[in-house]
């Protein structure tokens, strides 16, 4: 089965490392235009260098609303339009209990997790989305779907993220709404817990092996595609098979 996305123009953001590149890599692979977000330019150029076929970068904090909407805004100026949002970018700041959590680094997670992607979302369909249907990707967690120490912040947002997807779908349809809740993945963002967790998880894994940003971005490729046009509203986990033995 032959998937494409030729024709079509994606914006990613977090899209200069880690799962967000892979995306934008894999998408851009399938013939889509795509522009890649983050906070550093000089690692989104470097990111866009390794990648085929046609992209542009603009640096710009996710959790700055008015960022995204001048990145949305210059997707379609520069590409003529926008048909697919992929709302990647996170932080986790904190890592301890939810009750220990402070004010500051509990606004910023949501800041970024969950405020942003609202507004980015809010941009997209506002500029694009409204008069030509497109597609949303959130990119939430498995963590969002179950109680966890040390990452109860975090996963708030990622549960939000969940909903968030199921109500946008119901609200701004035939715009696809979709999401997808990686476990665990070897990048950078999941460092300490791959350095300090993951050979053990991975032997309890039915695949044996921890996840690569690859594994996540061919199922947003497909989420993203014409292959996919009869889906919105739900959020695909993609863990190893963590959530069938209880090792996640």
């Amino acid at each position: 089965m032959e998937i494409s996305l030729e024709g079509k123009v994606a914006l990613v953001t977090g899209a200069s490392k880690g799962i967000g590149k892979a995306i934008a890599a894999e998408m851009s692979a399938a013939g889509a235009k795509v522009m890649l977000s983050s906070r550093k330019q000089d690692q989104l150029e470097a990111a866009a260098g390794e990648m085929a076929g046609e992209t542009e970068v603009y640096a710009a904090n996710a959790g700055d609303l008015d960022a995204a909407a001048a990145c949305v805004a210059a997707t379609i100026e520069r590409f003529g339009g926008l048909d697919i949002l992929v709302n990647n970018a996170a932080t986790n700041p904190y890592y301890g209990a939810t009750l220990g959590v402070d004010p500051a680094r509990y606004d910023k997670t949501f800041q970024v997790n969950l405020r942003g992607p609202l507004f980015w979302c809010q941009a997209a369909h506002e500029q694009a989305f409204a008069a030509k249907p497109g597609t949303i990707i959130n990119i939430a967690s498995v963590g969002g779907l179950r109680a966890e120490n040390g990452l109860g912040v975090y996963n708030l947002t990622k549960a939000a993220m969940i909903h968030l997807t199921r109500q946008l779908a119901g609200e701004i349809g035939p715009t696809r709404v979709v999401g997808i809740a990686p476990g665990l993945v070897q990048t950078d963002f999941a460092a300490h817990l791959v350095d300090n967790f993951g050979d053990a998880l991975a032997a309890r894994l039915p695949l044996k092996r921890l996840g690569d940003p690859e594994d996540i971005a061919n199922l947003a490729v497909f989420l993203a595609s014409d292959r996919a046009s009869w889906i919105t509203g739900e959020t695909y986990v993609i863990d190893g098979g963590a959530g069938v033995t209880g090792s996640g």
